[in-house]
């Protein structure tokens, strides 16, 4: 009992993350591997809350003086890794959105143009409708003078 309020606030603190990421297991971008893993990681938390000295009888199997340092070794690796897939993921949104970029310009580039030039050769190659009536007119009255 004498370390009961610290393990309840651990406990509390495991059980709320995973609640939050349960709640966006939905969601097509969290991997099924990633899920695995996350509740792996909350299943082992709370034990190591629960049962300390098994860390530190895990740690002194493993070559490492305290269960702590275990923890702490862990915990980097942990770090490590979320850090270098956020990297990963940064670096595809930014493809992502560079690419999505350059389609927009292409697109706006190649429809300012058409509407440009669109007018520019419709005014410039092809007559009116007008002239064309006229041109026809005249075309007759040559023909029956002749």
């Amino acid at each position: 009992m004498k370390y009961f309020w610290i393990q309840l606030v651990l406990i509390v603190g495991s059980v709320s993350m995973a609640l939050v990421f349960i709640r966006t297991w939905s969601q097509a971008k969290n991997r099924a591997w990633k899920r695995i893993a996350f509740s792996l990681f909350v299943v082992v938390n709370v034990y190591a809350v629960l049962r300390p000295t098994d860390v530190t009888w895990l740690a002194h199997q493993l070559g490492v003086g305290r269960g702590t340092d275990l923890v702490l070794y862990v915990m980097v690796l942990a770090m490590g890794f979320l850090t270098l897939n956020t990297f990963l993921r940064f670096r595809s949104l930014e493809k992502k959105i560079t690419d999505l970029a350059r389609t927009v310009a292409i697109n706006e580039g190649t429809r300012h143009n058409d509407e440009r030039l669109g007018a520019a050769s419709a005014a410039g190659s092809t007559p009116p409708a007008d002239v064309d009536a006229d041109a026809d007119a005249k075309a007759d009255s040559d023909s029956v003078k002749a």
